[in-house]
């Protein structure tokens, strides 16, 4: 059976390979195929139209921090969160084969990804930068138009797929680069999607606060008395509402049953409540 996933980005690109690998090993028995889209809101456009469709989407980053469009683009969505995904971010550098690193002149890359291998690329001086809109569009893009003295940054996903030669892998200058993905469903199908209950130990939720002294520090001391463990909390200004935040969450829990028994004692201090998804939490980084 055929399980179709959207992705931001092309072909090769992490969330392509983030998509495989999660899919892959929580529904052996499905065929998973990804679906690129260009942007995130056109990610979210595309499940909007195809309620069937699951979806993978960088929420963090440890080097570059939240990505605070996504939180937005999930809360307003029909989507849940299933699961997630950690996955170490590595650069290859590639080009067509018979380049060398002492031929290529430019290399193509997003401008985070070249960034993030700075200090690679310092002994090449020779080498000119060249920021493009996609790590795995850069690799596509060499091989497609046979563009020679050039290189790209990307995945040895993408290098594989588009037929390059990678010339030095692990380029990136910080080893400790991680992503966190989650996996999305409609909220229609997400419940045949989960894992079963007794694996479930993490959720997201967002909500609003009234803007008085103490509000989150009592939201705090409720979900400590049920042992809920606050692993990551957002704040996002609420455009219109000056000095109120929404507030993102993630809590990780032993029981399923003290969670919902957590949300019961806090919703009446709350206002525009959302659970955005109640999952498996990723314990290793891959």
């Amino acid at each position: 059976m055929n399980l179709q996933v959207t992705i931001q980005g092309v072909a090769g690109c992490f969330h392509d390979a983030a998509a495989r690998n999660f899919y892959n090993m929580h529904f052996p028995d499905k065929e998973v195929t990804t679906i690129a889209c260009d942007s995130f809101p056109a990610m979210f456009k595309t499940l909007a139209e195809n309620p069937d469709y699951c979806g993978i989407m960088a929420i963090e980053n440890t080097i570059a921090g939240a990505l605070l469009q996504n939180h937005e683009l999930l809360r307003k969505s029909d989507m849940q969160i299933i699961g997630e995904y950690k996955m170490r971010i590595s650069h290859s550098i590639a080009a067509l084969p018979g380049e060398t690193l002492e031929s290529v002149k430019a290399v193509m890359s997003h401008p985070m990804a070249l960034m993030q291998c700075d200090v690679f690329l310092e002994q090449y001086p020779h080498i000119r930068m060249v920021e493009w809109f996609d790590t795995a569009g850069a690799a596509r893009d060499i091989s497609e138009g046979g563009l020679k003295e050039r290189a790209a940054i990307c995945p040895s996903l993408a290098a594989e797929l588009y037929g390059l030669q990678i010339l030095e892998s692990g380029i990136e200058t910080n080893k400790r680069n991680f992503t966190r993905f989650l996996a999305l469903a409609h909220e229609k199908s997400a419940a045949k999607m989960r894992l079963p209950e007794y694996l479930i130990n993490k959720a997201s939720i967002v909500f609003t606060l009234p803007h008085s002294q103490g509000a989150l520090s009592k939201i705090l001391t409720i979900l400590s008395f049920y042992d809920i463990n606050l692993t990551k909390i957002q704040s996002m200004p609420i455009l219109g509402r000056e000095w109120e935040y929404r507030f993102y969450i993630d809590l990780t829990f032993s029981s399923l049953e003290r969670y919902h028994q957590a949300l019961d004692a806090i919703k009446p201090l709350i206002t525009d409540y959302k659970s955005l998804g109640e999952y498996a939490e990723c314990t290793q980084e891959v």
